[in-house]
């Protein structure tokens, strides 16, 4: 709040703000299209600019209102909370930023208290009270007080925000005494795509779409967030196209559809996507997020930090900013840096998996697997179903020597769909580690099948070694067939070239001097028990034809 503001000028008892009560569903459109161009004046009013360009958006969504129904929009006057930043001298960068403290607060926290205990306080003022009380860290006081701002106002969507960023999980918001109102439909759809609910976010938008807001951009690009939160790249590219075709000024979300080209390598669309966004306004955090993208891609890091650096200059807040600031910090070798931006994005919100997941590469760069294994647990805690954190999880325990839970974790990785191709691999290696030979050739040969089944024509970096390991495998068991020729497959590979010829050699020679193959398998191929205990179910696998499989 700027210096001199009085915080009564925001306790304007809401009871004398006419049409401001809302229904619980959504039969009269018209009249939520004027609730909403309402609370778009009265936030703008009060500098509240993200939820007055929210409600504004949305009602343009919907069918236009007769000039005559329309309100007048409210005189605008100045406000904002910029005391903390303008006392904050330039030459500090957004590390040391956000180390400072607003020394305003607790006088605020007092005024604001009496206030509320003599119920003086309007929606807004209760949104002021709850963001001062989570600026000090009183996250349970918050909660209840953005809960109340919810049913004062329901149609200030900056509360319902802040409300959002303090919910950790679905028991949290079980408990969550919230208004019913329709605004409620899109708080829950918003907090279920945070919460990695997909499935249920998912549902939640189609039935806003189907009752009346199929032209809302908003829910088109949240729809795209969450096909990108679960890493389904091709739908969340071609939704963001889609919505870059339909509103080609929009700004809002272009830094994950940046995230989306960074991931897969698109250079030329993401120097155009940058371009663009300058050109319609590059004073945005967005803006500065696909830049630093765009830099980094080019694996120009310090020009990256520098636009993330920016973000933050303008937002302090931005969590893209911080948790891209410490991936650029990790990759110019800088782990002190890194680790702080990340532990900023945690203050930001404490459910940014990339952040946890960061903080646990740092210290995995720093040798230091205790501090590693803890914040990849927050990691997969957030990401119960992303096979990184369980891959991830499971090298530390194997640096930590706690095999048994390290095979727990590669095979979990495998069976929720491992998007790298290692978790197998690795698991390979385990068994082959603990003598576990007849483990370790089935997972190999799963591997195998699994590479080659995918149909993309994609260098696999660990095919030698399971061609390599198989063909001992089957010599060793006198399956001469099968191993002359994973030995074949060797030859393709320059690590495993001669070793697969001397084996050649040895099959041959052995096949010369009258030495009979078995003619079974020494034991059944299947992973153990204790590692179907997930409920994943487990298939006997027969060897593998490898004659049919070309690299």
């Amino acid at each position: 709040m700027a210096a001199g503001t009085s915080v009564v000028s925001l306790t304007v008892a809401s009871a004398v703000i006419p049409g401001l009560s809302t229904n619980a569903d959504f039969s009269d459109l018209r009249e939520i299209k004027k609730q909403l161009l309402l609370i778009a004046g009265l936030t703008r009013e009060r500098g509240l600019l993200h939820s007055s360009k929210w409600s504004a958006e949305l009602a343009f969504s919907l069918p236009a209102l007769p000039l005559a129904e329309l309100q007048p929009p409210p005189p605008i006057t100045e406000s904002g909370e910029k005391k903390k930043d303008d006392e904050t001298v330039d030459s500090l960068g957004p590390l040391e930023k956000g180390q400072v403290k607003n020394e305003a607060l607790r006088e605020l926290r007092v005024e604001l208290s009496k206030k509320h205990q003599a119920r003086e306080l309007d929606g807004f003022g209760l949104y002021l009270y709850g963001v001062v009380l989570r600026k000090l860290d009183l996250v349970k006081e918050a909660i209840d007080v953005f809960v109340e701002a919810t049913h004062v106002l329901p149609l200030h969507w900056g509360a319902w925000l802040e409300l959002c960023n303090l919910i950790t999980d679905k028991e949290m918001l079980k408990f969550l005494s919230l208004p019913d109102t329709w605004m409620k439909e899109f708080f829950l759809a918003h907090i279920y795509t945070e919460l990695q609910l997909i499935e249920e976010a998912l549902q939640k938008y189609q039935n806003l779409i189907d009752v009346g807001f199929s032209k809302s951009s908003y829910i088109v690009s949240q729809i795209a967030v969450a096909y990108h939160n679960i890493r389904d790249i091709d739908k969340a590219l071609s939704i963001f196209n889609e919505l870059r075709k339909q509103d080609p000024y929009r700004i809002e979300n272009m830094d994950t559809f940046s995230n989306l080209l960074y991931v897969r390598s698109m250079k030329s669309e993401l120097s155009y996507l940058a371009h663009n966004l300058c050109e319609i306004d590059k004073y945005r955090v967005e803006t500065c997020c696909v830049i630093g993208n765009y830099y980094s891609l080019r694996s120009q890091h310090e020009k990256a930090a520098l636009y993330f650096q920016r973000a933050l200059k303008l937002n302090p807040r931005y969590l893209g900013a911080w948790t891209l600031m410490g991936h650029e910090y990790m990759e110019m070798k800088n782990t002190s840096a890194a680790i702080q931006a990340y532990r900023h994005a945690i203050e930001v919100n404490k459910r940014d998996y990339r952040a946890w997941y960061g903080l646990g590469q740092t210290y995995e760069i720093l040798k230091m697997p205790f501090y590693c294994l803890y914040y990849y647990r927050r990691a997969h805690q957030l990401r119960p179903n992303d096979s990184r954190m369980l891959v991830a999880l499971g090298e530390c325990y194997e640096k930590l020597n706690q095999l048994v839970e390290a095979k727990k974790c590669y095979w979990r990785a495998y069976a929720v769909g491992d998007v790298e191709k290692m978790a197998l691999v690795k698991l390979a290696k385990l068994h082959e580690q603990l003598t576990e030979s007849e483990q370790a050739a089935q997972c190999y040969i799963k591997y195998i099948q699994d590479i080659y089944s995918c149909g993309e024509i994609v260098e696999h970096l660990e095919e030698s070694t399971a061609f390599r390991y198989l063909a001992q495998y089957y010599f060793k068991c006198k399956l001469w067939d099968e191993a002359s020729t994973c030995a074949q497959k060797c030859c393709a590979f320059n690590d495993t070239r001669e070793e697969g010829k001397a084996l050649l050699r040895q099959i041959l020679q052995l096949r010369n001097q009258g030495e009979t193959p078995t003619t079974e398998m020494p034991a059944p191929f299947f992973l153990p028990a204790s590692l179907s205990a997930n409920n994943t179910p487990t298939r006997r696998v027969s060897p593998l034809n490898l004659s049919s499989v070309t690299p």
